[in-house]
């Protein structure tokens, strides 16, 4: 399984408008390769450079399985999209962009798209991003990867 972006290319630089010193906009992806028995795909973003442990910026699930595509900005459309989005690590749901410290270096963003064997992830109430990778991987079939980086001086 194959992610990628046309905003930039796997180890390039994250452009300004997917970050919080920009419009803070989802940043456009697509995918190929999905393995047969896919039933739904769950999107994660993370920083596992932050200073604290793992940021986790963005959770989203309940993607159906025959969408290859995610349209710049689609974070804004949660439950109009299709699919449904967890509490990030800036304790509101949703996506929020790269934001690393001034002049930390460089933080590496994956961005990880997982296939997943079941149709829905089911929580109780509106899930952290941890739970959705937590509950995600119960159900993996193939995972796919694409880090950009952003630094802020």
């Amino acid at each position: 399984m194959q992610l990628g972006s046309s905003s930039f290319a796997a180890g390039a630089t994250i452009p300004r408008r997917f970050t919080c010193d920009g419009d803070d906009v989802s940043p456009p992806l697509d995918w190929s390769g999905a393995p047969a028995g896919t039933r739904s795909f769950a999107l994660l973003c993370d920083d596992p450079d932050a200073p604290m442990g793992t940021w986790h910026h963005w959770a989203m699930y309940d993607i159906a399985a025959d969408r290859t595509a995610l349209e710049e900005g689609a974070a804004s459309r949660s439950g109009s999209g299709g699919f449904k989005q967890a509490i990030n690590d800036f304790r509101r749901p949703g996506y929020g962009g790269p934001c690393p410290p001034p002049r930390h270096g460089p933080h590496r963003y994956h961005f990880r798209l997982l296939a997943l064997s079941v149709d829905h992830l089911s929580f109780g109430q509106v899930p952290a991003c941890r739970e959705v990778e937590r509950e995600a991987r119960k159900h993996l079939l193939a995972e796919a990867v694409l880090v950009g980086v952003y630094e802020r001086r």
